[in-house]
């Protein structure tokens, strides 16, 4: 699984039309409203990166009201989860 984080920068009179836009779009599993310079962060999880640019490139850039859009790959995730774990080596 792929997962891209794409900044969105949307009309701001249309944000809340956008969000539901892009949340609908096969491939964005979320959609976040955020504060400072974006306006919404959309969470792509797709199986190859053709797959994201057809999310990206084809789709989430052509929705009505998204003014510019900067993608993000990740390439290793860190969760609570995986950081608890890895302070705890060696402490039972």
């Amino acid at each position: 699984m792929i997962t891209a984080i794409v900044f969105v920068q949307a009309e701001t009179a249309r944000i809340p039309e956008v969000a539901e836009a892009l949340a609908a779009l096969e491939g964005v599993s979320e959609v976040y409203s955020v504060t400072g310079q974006i306006d919404l962060i959309a969470l792509v999880r797709v199986r190859s990166h053709e797959d994201i640019a057809a999310v990206v490139a084809d789709r989430l850039n052509k929705v009505e009201g998204v003014v510019d859009t900067e993608t993000h790959i990740a390439y290793r995730a860190y969760s609570r989860h995986d950081l608890e774990a890895a302070f705890s080596i060696g402490l039972d």
